[in-house]
């Protein structure tokens, strides 16, 4: 038997999150009646989300680096206006690891492993991700002391991080958590206004490719994001129904590098064309 959540995620259809939502909202339902958080299923079942049955994927598994312009909104709900889904055009079904705002730019992976999202997301796990940043006035000393040494914003105080200004106006920031609007809400602290923020890097895939166009990671990348995240703690493991924290395993084994080696499809040309 497996958690409803889970078997969502590993279909393809979405992120265990974005299952959790559903399940909530009472969009999915288990042989017909709308179940639980925490519910499991097994082969025999039929789940459906909006009337629509959802079958456990058999397509290998894709992982995108996108180059997200302004103005794109990170939700595959289409009914959203300028939403990521409509604009990539993807023939197959992906959705967004983690989000940046409609206001930033920047890499951001796409995928239909609904199971390796919370080990890039959950801020324990300290993840890097890199971010140039231009404000609105010029940068002192002390903004960039007491950024790197953390803000009180949404009821906590931000994790101590990496700050180096790069010019008079823009900045360097690495962050290990994902609070909403983080970089944003920090600098408004400080009397500071965000005017660009473009994410450079997430653990150890580079923004290597031009605004609104895609590629696969590659082979080499993989095997890096399968070490890195190795140790993190699961999606089960890392929060219980009530999302309270649980203990992190200590003993995660790391993986064979070469185990998966024929998983991923590779491509080393760009795809994708930015709409207008």
């Amino acid at each position: 038997m497996t958690r409803l959540n889970k078997y969502l995620s590993e279909s393809g259809f979405c992120s265990r999150r974005e299952a959790d939502k559903l399940i909530e909202q009472g969009r999915v339902t288990v042989n017909g009646v709308v179940p639980e958080i925490g519910t499991k299923v097994g082969d025999t079942d039929r789940i459906c989300v909006d009337g629509q049955p959802v079958v456990q994927s058999t397509e290998k598994r894709i992982y995108l680096a996108f180059h997200k312009p302004v103005g794109i909104e990170c939700t595959t709900n289409t009914a959203v206006k300028n939403n990521i889904v409509d604009y990539l055009n993807y023939p197959e079904r992906i959705f967004p690891i983690g989000r940046l705002d409609k206001a930033s730019e920047g890499l951001l992976l796409m995928t239909n492993d609904g199971d390796i999202v919370n080990k890039i997301l959950r801020a324990r796990n300290n993840h890097e991700k890199e971010y140039i940043v231009t404000v609105n006035k010029p940068i002192t000393d002390r903004f960039i002391q007491r950024m790197g040494n953390g803000v009180p914003i949404l009821d906590t105080v931000t994790r101590k991080c990496k700050v180096e200004p790069i010019s008079r106006y823009i900045f360097r920031i690495t962050l290990t958590q994902g609070l909403n609007r983080q970089i944003r809400r920090m600098c408004d602290y400080l009397d500071y206004e965000v005017t660009a923020l473009k994410r450079i890097r997430i653990i150890n895939i580079q923004l290597d490719i031009p605004v609104g166009k895609y590629r696969d990671l590659t082979k080499k990348e993989l095997q890096q994001l399968d070490q890195l995240i190795a140790p993190s703690s699961k999606t089960e493991e890392a929060s219980d129904l009530k999302g309270e924290p649980i203990s992190e395993s200590k003993s995660t084994p790391k993986p064979n590098p070469t185990e998966n080696k024929n998983k991923f499809r590779i491509v080393t040309h760009f795809k994708g064309k930015p709409k207008s």
